[in-house]
């Protein structure tokens, strides 16, 4: 079997897709894997936000484009970029380990969140991570941050920030470790839904695709990442919402935590609820249930007309 992989140009998205495809490569029955490189409107269009040309899906249109055109047989995403809800067609059919879910501070000069000077320029395009910024330092300037990784670095190097904030897993995985200055606990900033975990899409019904993949699937992140996902779909939480959501298990029990959270981080609420790892899914549903009743969805509405007006 010859398997093609649709995948993002960016350096970070052709690691995660040749990581993979190593993975398949040492499957029995794959003869082959080539990737698709592709380019996608969330890569082209850095001059405005995603809340404002359309969402998350913008990183993944074209590669699930290429998967019904037959130009590609799957695609591989961060699965925090991936809406909680699919197209009709598509699946998830695996997730790998999940490396690191922390967010991690590039501060120039090697400083922490704490030695940052007061108004600190901090760039981040993430209402997550602003909001939570907020609450640990009122004082700081959030400013907008688009680009791959490499951009991103390179805008800190020239000045433009005093600090940046970056899932830990991408600068990981890019051997951009060192300019890590610290690590946030999931106390600190709770992470994005599915952040670290690199998932494989692929069409519902491509039966023989599904099967090759089943066998690459982590049980323990798939089970963290359904129930971190259903946070997310239970809010219908998009990019411009200050939403988190990480879990965890331990001995058999998971524990989910989520947060909602106005832009300014001055509206926050945050909850736990543990059960079961095997209703995983429904655990993340009922806290999310929780939330809204105690209004998440206040908090989320304002934020919304916040970011389209």
């Amino acid at each position: 079997m010859q398997i093609r992989i649709a995948t993002r140009r960016s350096a970070l998205a052709l690691w995660q897709a040749e990581h993979v495809a190593a993975q398949i490569r040492g499957l029995d029955g794959v003869d082959g894997v080539e990737l698709v490189p592709l380019s996608t409107r969330g890569d082209e269009v850095l001059d405005r936000s995603l809340q404002k040309i359309g969402g998350k899906g913008l990183f993944i249109k074209e590669l699930e484009v290429a998967m019904q055109d037959g130009r590609a047989d799957l695609a591989v995403h961060s699965m925090k970029d991936v809406p909680a809800v699919l197209p009709a067609g598509f699946a998830i059919a695996a997730v790998l380990p999940r490396a690191s879910s922390a967010d991690a501070l590039v501060g120039r000069d090697g400083m922490r969140l704490e030695a940052l000077e007061h108004g600190a320029r901090v760039g981040s395009s993430s209402l997550r991570r602003q909001a939570q910024l907020l609450r640990l330092r009122p004082d700081l300037e959030i400013l907008p941050l688009r680009g791959n990784v490499n951009t991103r670095l390179a805008k800190l190097d020239d000045g433009a920030f005093d600090a940046i904030v970056l899932a830990a897993a991408g600068l990981e995985r890019l051997g951009f470790d060192e300019r890590i200055t610290q690590r946030f606990s999931p106390e600190q900033l709770l992470p994005a839904a599915a952040q670290g975990v690199l998932g494989i899409e692929c069409l519902a019904d491509n039966d023989a695709i599904r099967a090759l993949l089943a066998r690459l699937d982590d049980e323990a992140t798939a089970t963290t990442t359904q129930a971190e996902r259903a946070i997310a779909r239970t809010f219908d939480a998009g990019c411009h919402s200050p939403v988190a959501a990480f879990a965890k298990i331990v001995a058999g029990e998971l524990t989910i935590t989520a947060m909602v959270a106005s832009p300014d981080g001055r509206e926050y609420l945050r909850d736990s609820l543990c059960g079961p790892a095997s209703r995983a899914e429904a655990l993340g549903e009922s806290l999310a249930e929780r939330m809204l009743g105690h209004g998440a969805r206040d908090i989320l509405d304002r934020a919304t007309a916040a970011a389209d007006g």
